[in-house]
């Protein structure tokens, strides 16, 4: 049964919403119903899949053991380097195993909702390892690893945040407003994924350039981009919503994905607006660190530069997180090379200085960046491959 996909799975969820509303209206605790739920979720994702069972299995211990045991490290006053880094290791090496193995078409320690769950148990460890976490109940890990809304495709949580919802007792009429603004959120993502998503999809017809008039063939290979991009917005927008509407009903304030990102006037502005939760983990936890490690390092000779190079791995990693393909891979460093190149120009340009608080401006910097989306867009659903393709066997 596929989440957020199948017409059984929202029956299903009506009918776990009604416990959880009992226990919300009645001033009890919903985590132990929800960690229970979501294990009949689980069991009803996997279905028959009996290896995606296993390897996520599999990787759910991985995870715990590899947490306690650092967490337990770290309490001792042994924060030993190595264990920590082991443990980062052996919580990576299914994601990476299953991305390794998909280049060859095979499905080796892989299962529905890794790549989340995967940045999820990282996020501990690294928590653990900066003293931000200090202790972990083990329901309240496992909980946060297993919760079955966002499971598949996010929104990335935090577990401090998520861990503080989730033992929270709510009054009668917190409970309602989060209920009432659950049920809005899961109708308006159904319009957006069901309607607005499958409208722009049927429009998105890509195919290499054909023989006729070299403006009507680029006219229709950039209506595709804008119509996967629109698509893609609806689709994965309206799943973040549905699946934030479910977690409120559940009493977790799930945060938000999206934020109007095709109104950003630059690529990191878009990038504050499109998927924030994973954007933000990997600017606390890949960016960030790459950058400090740098600058202690001293790698580069000034801090922009070593900006530029944070922005690369950052991005890399994004683009090899959706999966070892060129077209996932040139993703990754089309935007490692603009967010730099954003990133120089809006400090070093003294044209941009002068004139970035007029409304001309901000409308032409619009206009460039939404073209510069679409043009992402079209790289990262093979669009701008197929047409390379295309031009090079023509």
């Amino acid at each position: 049964m596929n989440f957020y996909i199948d017409p059984a799975f929202y029956v299903f969820l009506a009918i776990a919403i009604v416990p959880a509303a009992v226990l919300g209206f009645t001033g009890h605790r919903i985590k132990y119903y929800g960690l229970a739920a979501s294990t009949v979720f689980l069991l009803l994702l996997f279905g028959e899949d009996w290896q995606g069972m296993a390897a996520f299995i599999i990787f759910l211990g991985i995870a715990c053991a590899a947490t306690f045991w650092e967490l337990r490290s770290w309490k001792s006053g042994e924060k030993a380097l190595w264990k920590y880094r082991t443990a980062l290791a052996l919580v990576t090496a299914p994601l990476i195993v299953y991305k390794i193995a998909a280049v060859f078409d095979s499905n080796l320690m892989g299962f529905l909702g890794i790549s989340y769950i995967t940045f999820k148990a990282v996020q501990v460890i690294i928590e653990v390892r900066d003293g931000i976490i200090e202790d972990m109940d083990f329901a309240d890990c496992l909980y946060f690893l297993v919760f079955f809304t966002p499971f598949t495709s996010g929104p990335i949580d935090r577990s401090r945040r998520f861990t503080d919802d989730a033992n929270r007792i709510y009054t009668r009429s917190e409970y309602a407003d989060l209920l009432a603004k659950g049920i809005l959120l899961i109708l308006v993502g159904a319009v957006y994924q069901k309607v607005l998503g499958t409208v722009f999809f049927h429009y998105f017809t890509p195919t290499p350039l054909g023989d006729g008039p070299w403006w009507r063939e680029l006219a229709g290979q950039v209506k595709d981009a804008y119509m996967y991009g629109f698509y893609l917005f609806f689709d994965f927008a309206g799943y973040s919503l549905m699946a934030m509407g479910a977690s409120y009903c559940f009493g977790i304030k799930t945060p938000r994905n999206f934020r109007a990102p095709f109104l950003a006037k630059d690529v990191r502005e878009f990038w504050d607006r499109w998927h924030m939760t994973l954007s933000t983990w990997l600017r606390d936890f890949v960016f960030m660190r790459v950058v400090k490690s740098a600058t202690r390092q001293k790698l580069f000779k000034n801090r922009l530069h070593t900006a530029c190079a944070g922005y690369m791995a950052n991005f890399m990693l994004m683009g090899a997180w959706h999966g070892l393909t060129v077209d996932y891979l040139v993703y990754g460093a089309y935007y490692g090379t603009l967010m730099g190149a954003t990133d120089v120009y809006q400090k070093k340009s003294s044209f941009h200085k002068k004139h970035k608080k007029k409304t001309w401006y901000k409308v032409v910097q619009w206009f460039v960046t939404i073209n510069l989306v679409m043009l992402g867009m079209a790289i990262f659903s093979g669009q701008l491959h197929t047409v390379i393709g295309g031009l090079i066997h023509g």
